[in-house]
């Protein structure tokens, strides 16, 4: 529990930056503020030099070339990159995902479909968010040139078969694309175990700063650039370089192995908080797979209380958590995730995520097992729908 004695229990939403990321990049913001491309002089070689230190940390972290990682702002911009550059530029236009990608997915997709540039196939998921390999097989086309399957999913923490499903796509002679986004820093990643050939990933999931995120991408995978303008990183990414955002970065992978390493205490509350939240509140669900998911993470849906509202109780109570992405979590609309995964609508309005990282105790769970409880039977109390 912090100072300010509250629970944050949303990381999956983000993570509060380690203090030695901060520290890493405080120079960088002050008397180390040269531009990267400027290397005629000291502090332009300077800032090269951290650029070039912060790639090769990323790269070690998820078993990469650093010549493969190129950094952007986030796996929004990674995620875009790959589907606008394969769509507008490739020669096979077709691209298959799932039901339950986010929306820096299934969004682009849309728009590149609906403006007349490609086509996309919806791959279904079964009731834990998981994706049949088979199903992959059947939807890959001819004019097919990329599949794109997120590792973990955000909202309820499933892990895919992505070696598996790679496998698939190698086979049909199609690129694979995973947003690792809710993995890295949290188990392990390794793009050759996985067999991918690109990989989104974002800093301030794994305590690196906001604004900052990176792309891998095997080397002979081709991929146009998608933002023009500049020769940074290597002619495929213009803009003048975020150094403190990459050093921080860097440094968020270089202790990445301790957050790594406290998964399984983290996996450990996530099942006492399950334990105590499902033995108090008559009928409630776990969302996704028990076993194969992330360690940190825990989607519940209570019948007879709107997830909104639940937020705003526990809120008052001094526990911070999400009722899904946090991209979504300003709207009414029910969690697409759950849809796919077949959970009614009127259930799937009362959805909670709680996500833990290294900094949450025992004290942290025990207090969300101890308030939870009493919000859920707070609304179901004042609901006129709810019959018990």
């Amino acid at each position: 529990m912090s100072d300010n004695e509250f629970v944050y229990a949303d990381n999956a939403a983000t993570t509060r930056p380690d203090p030695e990321v901060v520290k890493a990049m405080e120079p960088y913001c002050t008397a180390k503020y040269g531009n990267s491309a400027s290397q005629y002089y000291e502090m332009g070689r300077q800032a090269r030099m951290a650029l070039d230190e912060a790639r090769e940390k990323l790269a070690a972290l998820i078993g990469a070339k650093p010549e493969e990682v190129y950094f952007t702002a986030g796996a929004t911009e990674s995620d875009n990159w790959v589907l606008h550059s394969t769509v507008l530029t490739g020669k096979k236009k077709h691209v298959v995902t799932t039901a339950i990608e986010h929306h820096a997915v299934l969004e682009p997709l849309e728009f590149l479909k609906e403006n007349g540039y490609g086509d996309y196939t919806v791959l279904p998921v079964d009731s834990v968010g998981r994706v049949d390999p088979e199903e992959l097989g059947k939807a890959i086309r001819e004019d097919t040139g990329l599949v794109s399957i997120m590792h973990a999913n955000n909202e309820i923490g499933t892990i895919e078969p992505i070696r598996e499903l790679a496998a698939i796509a190698k086979e049909k002679k199609v690129a694979f694309h995973t947003d690792a986004c809710q993995t890295v820093g949290k188990i392990k990643v390794d793009v050759d175990e996985l067999a991918v050939d690109m990989l989104s990933l974002s800093a301030h999931k794994f305590h690196g700063p906001k604004g900052i995120g990176a792309l891998y991408l095997r080397r002979g995978t081709r991929l146009a650039p998608f933002i023009h303008g500049g020769g940074q990183e290597n002619n495929r990414r213009a803009g003048t370089s975020n150094v403190p955002g990459a050093v921080g970065m860097g440094k968020a992978a270089e202790l990445a192995p301790r957050y790594i390493e406290d998964g399984p205490r983290q996996r450990k509350l996530i099942e006492e908080i399950w334990k105590g939240v499902s033995s108090a509140i008559p009928k409630i669900r776990r969302n996704g797979d028990p076993e194969s998911r992330i360690p940190n993470l825990l989607s519940v849906c209570a019948e007879g209380a709107e997830g909104e509202a639940i937020l705003g109780y526990l809120n008052m109570s001094g526990i911070q958590v999400s009722s899904g992405s946090a991209c979504t979590s300003g709207s009414l609309e029910p969690s697409h995730v759950l849809l796919a995964c077949g959970v009614p609508v009127e259930i799937a309005h009362g959805s909670i995520r709680v996500s833990l990282s290294h900094e949450n105790t025992d004290a942290d769970a025990r207090k969300i097992v101890a308030e939870m409880p009493k919000v859920v039977a707070r609304l179901r109390e004042m609901s006129v729908t709810w019959k018990g």
